[in-house]
Protein backbone atom coordinates (compact mmCIF):
# COMPACT_ATOMS: atom_id res chain seq x y z
CA UNK A 1 0.00 0.00 0.00
CA UNK A 2 1.41 3.39 -1.01
CA UNK A 3 1.75 6.08 1.61
CA UNK A 4 0.21 9.50 1.12
CA UNK A 5 3.71 10.82 0.48
CA UNK A 6 4.27 8.19 -2.24
CA UNK A 7 0.98 9.16 -3.87
CA UNK A 8 1.77 12.88 -3.74
CA UNK A 9 5.27 12.39 -5.14
CA UNK A 10 3.75 12.08 -8.62
CA UNK A 11 3.38 15.56 -10.23
CA UNK A 12 0.24 14.67 -12.19
CA UNK A 13 -1.53 13.64 -9.01
CA UNK A 14 -0.56 16.90 -7.33
CA UNK A 15 -1.94 18.75 -10.37
CA UNK A 16 -5.22 16.85 -10.03
CA UNK A 17 -5.45 17.91 -6.39
CA UNK A 18 -4.72 21.51 -7.43
CA UNK A 19 -7.61 21.36 -9.91
CA UNK A 20 -9.94 19.78 -7.35
CA UNK A 21 -8.99 22.42 -4.81
CA UNK A 22 -10.91 24.91 -6.97
CA UNK A 23 -14.05 22.75 -7.21
CA UNK A 24 -15.28 19.20 -7.89
CA UNK A 25 -14.77 18.16 -11.50
CA UNK A 26 -15.88 15.38 -13.83
CA UNK A 27 -13.29 13.01 -15.28
CA UNK A 28 -13.61 14.49 -18.77
CA UNK A 29 -12.76 17.97 -17.51
CA UNK A 30 -9.74 16.67 -15.59
CA UNK A 31 -8.60 14.74 -18.66
CA UNK A 32 -8.78 17.88 -20.79
CA UNK A 33 -7.00 20.06 -18.24
CA UNK A 34 -4.21 17.52 -17.77
CA UNK A 35 -3.75 16.72 -21.47
CA UNK A 36 -3.90 13.00 -20.72
CA UNK A 37 -6.00 10.18 -22.08
CA UNK A 38 -9.11 9.23 -20.14
CA UNK A 39 -7.55 5.89 -19.04
CA UNK A 40 -4.40 7.73 -17.89
CA UNK A 41 -6.43 10.21 -15.87
CA UNK A 42 -8.56 7.43 -14.39
CA UNK A 43 -5.44 5.56 -13.32
CA UNK A 44 -4.22 8.58 -11.32
CA UNK A 45 -7.70 9.15 -9.89
CA UNK A 46 -7.87 5.52 -8.74
CA UNK A 47 -4.57 5.92 -6.85
CA UNK A 48 -5.80 9.16 -5.26
CA UNK A 49 -9.11 7.54 -4.34
CA UNK A 50 -7.42 4.49 -2.80
CA UNK A 51 -5.21 6.83 -0.75
CA UNK A 52 -8.34 8.63 0.49
CA UNK A 53 -7.35 11.95 -1.08
CA UNK A 54 -10.38 12.19 -3.37
CA UNK A 55 -13.91 10.83 -3.39
CA UNK A 56 -16.13 10.13 -6.36
CA UNK A 57 -19.85 10.49 -6.81
CA UNK A 58 -21.91 9.35 -9.74
CA UNK A 59 -24.32 11.74 -11.41
CA UNK A 60 -26.11 9.88 -14.20
CA UNK A 61 -23.32 8.94 -16.65
CA UNK A 62 -20.73 11.30 -15.19
CA UNK A 63 -18.35 10.68 -12.31
CA UNK A 64 -17.46 13.75 -10.27
CA UNK A 65 -14.28 13.85 -8.21
CA UNK A 66 -13.75 16.06 -5.20
CA UNK A 67 -10.93 16.65 -2.77
CA UNK A 68 -10.95 15.00 0.66
CA UNK A 69 -8.96 17.30 2.97
CA UNK A 70 -8.55 14.92 5.94
CA UNK A 71 -5.41 13.12 4.65
CA UNK A 72 -3.85 16.50 3.83
CA UNK A 73 -4.53 17.64 7.40
CA UNK A 74 -2.61 14.58 8.58
CA UNK A 75 0.38 15.66 6.46
CA UNK A 76 0.07 19.19 7.80
CA UNK A 77 0.13 17.86 11.36
CA UNK A 78 3.20 15.75 10.56
CA UNK A 79 4.98 18.82 9.13
CA UNK A 80 4.20 21.03 12.15
CA UNK A 81 7.43 20.29 14.11
CA UNK A 82 9.50 20.96 10.99
CA UNK A 83 8.04 24.41 10.36
CA UNK A 84 10.46 25.98 12.83
CA UNK A 85 13.29 25.00 10.47
CA UNK A 86 12.08 27.29 7.71
CA UNK A 87 10.14 29.81 9.81
CA UNK A 88 13.38 31.10 11.35
CA UNK A 89 14.91 31.53 7.92
CA UNK A 90 11.88 33.43 6.65
CA UNK A 91 11.92 35.66 9.73
CA UNK A 92 15.64 36.38 9.16
CA UNK A 93 14.96 37.20 5.50
CA UNK A 94 12.16 39.56 6.51
CA UNK A 95 14.44 41.34 9.02
CA UNK A 96 17.17 41.62 6.37
CA UNK A 97 14.78 43.06 3.79
CA UNK A 98 13.35 45.48 6.34
CA UNK A 99 16.86 46.73 7.14
CA UNK A 100 17.70 47.47 3.52
CA UNK A 101 17.34 51.07 2.37
CA UNK A 102 14.56 51.74 -0.07
CA UNK A 103 16.15 52.33 -3.45
CA UNK A 104 14.21 53.28 -6.55
CA UNK A 105 14.34 50.95 -9.53
CA UNK A 106 13.87 51.76 -13.16
CA UNK A 107 10.35 50.33 -13.04
CA UNK A 108 9.41 52.09 -9.78
CA UNK A 109 11.13 55.47 -9.34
Amino acid sequence: MATTFDVLAEPTRRRILDLLLERPRPVAELTEALGLTQPGTSKHLRVLREAGLVRVRADAQRRWYELRPAPLAEIDAWLEPYRRLWAGSLDALERHLDSMPDTPTEDHP
